[in-house]
């Protein structure tokens, strides 16, 4: 497909895109093809899904053990809980909501955050509008520069603000009609990593909600990847290697797609193929421990 067809098309030919996308292909081919992914798939898919939902509400400054995530049933104690118990609820049935996705990615973002807040919440499932603000990324980081300022380091530079709630609507509407219409022309020209990248990126930008914006993004990103045709079994799990990375590389990716630029962009795409190679390490070894019968 030529570059004037998909709009997103040329970001595949920025700087360092290219091998990113070879790369992420190898190395996810490279899992499927692993002995224990013919019997035992499934599995896989369920630990991959935990383990991405661990490492998201730890993103968004619930960092708990993966073994507490596991074992715990009630999370609706604290702050840090509903955090955890969101994540868990999105990666649970975000592959579930592939066939809505294809033609209403809007419709799956309210499910998302409804998912992420709780249907109790009384702003579930609705976008910002009006003057509402957005809460800040990366929760994490901003403890983190806060403590260093108070210390009198260096204090790390803020993400500019959300756009207005009307602009966010507006940039929002055209990014699903620009998904909607690669579906309907059956589009193939763009790399799979780099439509999940900006997937992800725009809603990091435009925080359309006004919180969970980071699960949401990361979630979206991963059904991109499931509707892309990359990992249709959804056993790669981004967020790992996202937390992997650090906040601070994530946000410092991140400002390199805000600024719009060529080397931002690229940039910010390549972070998002380490991180994902960084999720097929995860579950490569949860193979090999599955094959060892460790699991």
């Amino acid at each position: 497909m030529s570059t004037g067809t998909d709009p997103l098309a040329p970001l595949a030919e920025l700087p360092g895109v290219p091998e990113a996308v070879a790369e992420v292909r190898r190395a996810v081919d490279r899992l499927y093809g692993h002995r224990v992914m013919r019997r035992r798939a499934a599995e896989v898919t369920s630990e991959a899904a935990l383990r991405g939902a661990r490492a998201s509400a730890a993103l968004d400054g619930a960092d708990w053990p993966l073994e507490e995530v596991r074992r715990r049933s009630d999370f609706g104690a604290d702050a840090e809980a509903r955090t955890v118990g969101g994540a868990l609820r999105i990666s649970a049935e975000a592959g579930q909501l592939l066939s809505v996705w294809r033609h209403s990615p809007l419709q799956v973002l309210a499910r998302l955050h409804l998912l992420a807040v709780g249907d109790a919440a009384e702003s579930a499932g609705r976008p910002r509008h009006g003057s509402e603000d957005a809460e800040a990324l990366f929760p994490l980081e901003l403890k983190a520069a806060e403590g260093m300022a108070a210390a009198g380091g260096a204090e790390a530079t803020a993400l500019p603000p959300a756009p207005p709630a009307d602009e966010a609507a507006a940039r929002l509407d055209q990014l699903a009609q620009l998904l909607a219409s690669r579906t309907e022309g059956g589009a193939t020209g763009t790399p799979a990593l780099v439509v999940a990248a900006v997937v992800h990126g725009e809603l990091l930008a435009l925080r359309p909600f006004g919180s969970h914006n980071g699960v949401i993004a990361r979630a979206a990103q991963r059904i991109v990847l499931i509707a892309e045709g990359l990992d249709p079994k959804a056993i790669c799990p981004a967020e790992v290697g996202l937390a992997e990375l650090g906040t601070a590389a994530y946000r410092v990716a991140l400002q390199g797609y805000l600024s719009g630029t060529a080397d931002g962009m690229a940039a910010w795409i390549s972070h998002c193929g380490q991180a994902l190679r960084l999720g097929v390490r995860e579950s490569t070894a949860v193979c090999e421990a599955m094959q060892r019968g460790m699991v």
